[in-house]
């Protein structure tokens, strides 16, 4: 299926979500788009993160941060734990969205207690330098110890840091 998509027009009648997902997977951006598209506009939250990832990326589509934003949120209140960390990136660097701290940890928040591993290092990280939220060490050394138990690198690191300065252990 993926080698007649690159060569004929997509034909939107018929094409499944899975259709979709796999031309977007073979990075047939075009189809991708065509087929997710209809599905993110009735709700599906699949469909919406990976139209929020291909706007974010760039990936076949003019990049456009404020558009990412845009379906990870749908994805986001939806209860898609990507889409909320996602989301969460975007307010913590402040693209498409206006930079705000405490936005980031609330997504963040949600998809780190789905046990989403970099949401969690970014929440951690959120209270260990007090951004947006109160500074708290044990606090970041709770999300950086349940980041480091599924092999975050990063929060490994930060965790060791907490040890070695005796903050939140």
């Amino acid at each position: 299926l993926a080698a007649t998509m690159t060569t004929a027009p997509v034909l939107l009648q018929g094409q499944t979500l899975q259709d979709g997902l796999d031309a977007y997977e073979a990075g047939n951006n075009k189809a991708a788009f065509e087929i997710l598209q209809p599905y993110a506009e009735k709700g599906n939250s699949l469909a919406q993160g990976t139209l929020g990832l291909m706007y974010e990326l760039g990936n076949g589509l003019p990049q456009d941060y404020r558009k990412a934003a845009k379906w990870y949120r749908m994805a986001a209140e939806q209860g898609v734990a990507l889409a909320q960390e996602f989301l969460g990136h975007l307010y913590y660097q402040g693209l498409g969205v206006p930079q705000d701290y405490a936005e980031a940890a609330k997504w963040f928040r949600y998809a780190a207690s789905q046990g989403e591993a970099p949401a969690q290092y970014s929440l951690g990280l959120l209270y260990h330098k007090g951004l947006g939220i109160p500074q708290d060490y044990a606090e970041a050394v709770k999300w950086y110890r349940l980041a480091a138990e599924q092999g975050d690198a990063l929060a490994r690191n930060n965790l060791g840091v907490m040890y070695e300065y005796g903050n939140g252990v």
